[in-house]
């Protein structure tokens, strides 16, 4: 908008679109979210319905989840939600799969999610709500991002965080 001139700008029409039509990939989405069970269904249905938007189509929950279709709307139908007891065996899974595990959390050693460069062929490893990422699974991580904090609480809730997380993926891979 830097070339329009002033002039022009400040005549700008803004016309609300309702269901604008997807942008179209140019491949799926290398990315995977793997999930620890969750305390909330509200929380989980919100992950899924973000990844839907997100392109992604493969979540792996574990636990026993349950999705609110009123929360997670048209997500429940794109994203292909695989279902695990714990996470440790998938996270190995995916690594021998060729995946660079990244873990969201709040961890001596973790980068900012401003300077990370996700690897294409990415696993996000989001925690519990309450626990967050467990020990044995901080051991099967490549790498971990967190999310700055400028105010209290000390961290974000789980969907908005998996939200910003997925979005920073998307901005650097945005074809797909």
């Amino acid at each position: 908008m830097s070339d329009i001139p002033q002039s022009e700008i400040r005549n700008l029409q803004f016309v609300h679109q309702r269901h604008k039509p997807p942008l179209v990939l140019s491949g799926p989405r290398e990315l995977v979210l793997c999930l620890a069970p969750m305390r909330s269904n509200v929380n989980l249905s919100n992950i899924v319905r973000t990844a839907g938007c997100c392109g992604v189509t493969r979540l792996i929950a574990c636990g026993s989840p349950k999705i609110d279709r009123t929360v997670a709307r048209d997500g429940a139908d794109q994203v292909q939600i695989e279902v695990h007891r714990t996470l440790p065996p998938v996270l190995k899974e995916l690594k021998a799969e060729g995946y660079t595990l990244v873990g969201l959390e709040q961890t001596t050693n973790s980068v900012s999610l401003h300077d990370y460069q996700f690897p294409r062929r990415t696993a996000l490893v989001i925690g519990n709500e309450r626990v967050g990422l467990t020990e044995e699974e901080l051991q099967l991580v490549d790498a971990v991002v967190e999310i700055p904090v400028w105010g209290l609480p000390f961290a974000y809730n789980v969907a908005n965080a998996t939200a910003m997380a997925l979005y920073e993926y998307c901005k650097q891979w945005p074809a797909g």
